[in-house]
């Protein structure tokens, strides 16, 4: 997600200028402030240097004069006068000559010739005076509004005594000086000013450079996050800031190339787990659902907007059986009926728990196995047991019986032997053709049944059988008292199919006999044989007890009886049907049956034909 834009003063762009700005400044700030501090310092040297100059001149023309005791106070101001007078200088605003007692001699202001011959009271001339000391102070003359200095010095004799003969004190105007100093701070400002400003473009023309290409490269970054490889970030130096350009660029195609290859892998992992015969699911730690298959979607009757997001649980229906947290601590594969009204299913659900090297816990993969066909063959395994056991252990039940009857005496009454022999023997003659039933259907389970087809005319086979259970039926095997017509309806062209005959004759024999013993009013057996464009359908209709609806599904199972009593009674052993449908799905054909209960039961077995020209149509 890109960052939304930020304020300017925010931005480098801002920054590197206000850095250039604030250096230049106070790299100005600290070289003005010492340079105009020498500056000053020098100026005032010189300043007072050219003074001390000028007052030596004036202290070596005064010294004769103040040192001549012969003259007195009138001459000596006269001549002190003169000096001055010849001594011009535009700095020097007044010149006064004092005795060594501090009485003012000579002056070249005409305002202090009231006060000559008077004693002059000042701290630093009197400072002068006892001390023999030159010092000098800057004062404000508010009557002339300018800043002056004053300078006091010793005039000493000529002699080696070294007396005091008398004191000069000088007033100067300084404001020259200052007003220079002024005027070429003025001109640092200035040409600061103009440094500054040079600064500030310079500044941003190079933060412009070198955030023109930090925005390109941003713009860059946020396509990749974005998912657009296809940009590239222009080069504009071979520095840093290049090599980051050329960085992301190179970053990009890496990007790419892992974006691709993580697409390819995943659509790799979606192929694999579209095309799984298993469901796959996973979660998140807190076991919503966040993966899942089309299987995994078909296990459990329900579309991805229903299961995504909601919790496993829900969904699996293991809320009543397990929390979320057993299923940590136990790692066994969980049966699950998904079962419908209309269809059987159920569900192995196996799951491993995704963990991190540190521990963490991030979800479950469900790996989901539809095992219906597994559990369907082990309960038909089971009940298969079942049902061989009890269907041998009610005739040896008998046979035990009545052997033990013959044993006990009942052999001596020869009538009743014979019956009990008889029953015996039957017993055993339904055991033999049970177990080679058993045999016959392993056969053919295991591959070892071999069928010898060949192309034979279904409708003269139908007819041949037919005509057999008429002669049957009249020669009364079927009793007198059931009496029963068998009607055909059969085309009248040849429908030729490749067929093992005999075994086809004992599936056409099993469904007669099963509607003839099923039918104990009599009634009309109907046959017909019929054809579509690429089958033939053989149809046996009775007038019997029919097939309850619910049966309907279980009829061709082995071992199934509708009514178990009157099966028995009748002879069955309840394998017929189940040798016929494997009998008929090895020739790829089909059986089904429609059924009313006490109206009678239709079978239909359907046969691929193959369709025999005759000569003529050959010739054409």
């Amino acid at each position: 997600m890109a960052k939304k834009g930020i304020p300017f003063y925010k931005s480098v762009l801002f920054k590197i200028p206000m850095i250039f700005i604030l250096v230049v400044l106070l790299s100005l700030h600290i070289i003005g402030a010492y340079f105009i501090k020498q500056l000053e310092s020098e100026m005032l040297a010189s300043f007072d240097e050219q003074v001390s100059v000028q007052m030596s001149f004036l202290e070596e023309s005064a010294r004769p004069i103040l040192d001549d005791d012969n003259l007195d106070n009138q001459e000596k101001a006269d001549r002190l006068n003169t000096i001055f007078h010849r001594f011009n200088s535009n700095n020097i605003l007044e010149s006064q000559i004092l005795d060594r007692n501090g009485f003012l001699v000579a002056s070249s202001s005409p305002n202090s010739q009231a006060h000559l011959g008077q004693r002059v009271t000042r701290e630093d001339i009197d400072q002068t005076l006892y001390n023999n000391t030159a010092s000098s102070r800057e004062i404000y003359d508010a009557e002339q509004n300018i800043l002056v200095k004053q300078y006091v010095a010793p005039i000493l004799s000529s002699d080696s005594s070294g007396q005091l003969v008398g004191v000069l004190n000088l007033r100067v105007n300084i404001e020259s000086v200052y007003r220079q100093i002024q005027n070429i701070i003025i001109i640092y400002l200035s040409s600061s000013a103009v440094s500054l400003l040079f600064t500030i473009v310079l500044a941003f023309l190079i933060s412009t450079g070198i955030t023109r290409p930090l925005k390109a490269m941003k713009d860059q970054a946020e396509k990749i996050a974005d998912g657009d490889f296809n940009g590239q970030v222009q080069v504009y130096s071979d520095d840093e800031i290049g090599n980051l350009a050329e960085s992301i660029n190179y970053l990009s195609v890496r990007v790419k190339e892992a974006q691709e290859s993580t697409e390819s892998e995943r659509q790799r992992l979606d192929s694999v787990l579209k095309h799984m015969t298993d469901g796959v699911m996973a979660t998140d730690r807190r076991g919503r659902i966040i993966l899942t298959n089309r299987k995994a979607l078909d296990f459990i009757s329900s579309s991805e907007e229903e299961v995504m997001g909601h919790s496993i649980m829900e969904v699996l229906h293991l809320q009543d059986r397990y929390s979320f947290r057993e299923l940590f601590d136990s790692n066994d594969e969980i049966l699950m009926d998904m079962s419908t009204p209309d269809q059987e299913s159920v569900i192995k659900g196996e799951y491993s728990i995704i963990q991190r090297d540190s521990g963490f816990i991030s979800g479950l993969v469900w790996v989901l196995t539809d095992v219906t066909e597994r559990e369907k063959i082990e309960r038909d395994r089971r009940q298969f047991v079942s049902n061989v056991s009890h269907e041998l252990r009610t005739p040896l039940t008998s046979v035990r019986s009545y052997s033990e009857a013959l044993a006990d005496g009942a052999l001596a009454d020869q009538e009743l032997a014979v019956e009990f022999l008889g029953v015996i023997q039957n017993e055993t003659d339904r055991m033999i053709r049970m177990i080679g039933d058993l045999l016959h259907l392993s056969n053919m389970d295991s591959g070892k049944e071999q069928l010898n087809f060949e192309l034979v005319s279904f409708t003269a086979l139908v007819s041949h059988v037919l005509d057999r259970f008429d002669m049957m039926v009249q020669s009364g095997q079927f009793g007198s008292d059931r009496p029963f017509t068998i009607v055909r309806e059969l085309a009248g062209e040849e429908y030729f199919v490749e067929i093992d005959q005999d075994r086809m004759t004992q599936v056409i024999d099993n469904i007669i006999n099963n509607a003839i013993k099923y039918s104990p009013d009599g009634g009309t057996i109907t046959v017909r044989l019929m054809s579509t464009h690429n089958e033939v359908t053989l149809s046996v209709q009775d007038q019997g007890l029919g097939v309850p609806q619910k049966s309907i599904p279980h009829l061709f199972d082995r071992f199934y009886r509708v009514d178990k009593a009157r099966s028995r009674a009748q002879g069955g052993t309840g394998l017929g049907l189940a040798i016929a449908k494997e009998v008929i799905e090895m020739h790829h054909g089909r059986i089904w049956v429609n059924s009313i209960e006490n109206k009678g039961s239709t079978f239909f077995v359907s046969l691929p034909y193959v369709e025999i020209y005759g000569e003529d149509e050959w010739d054409a």
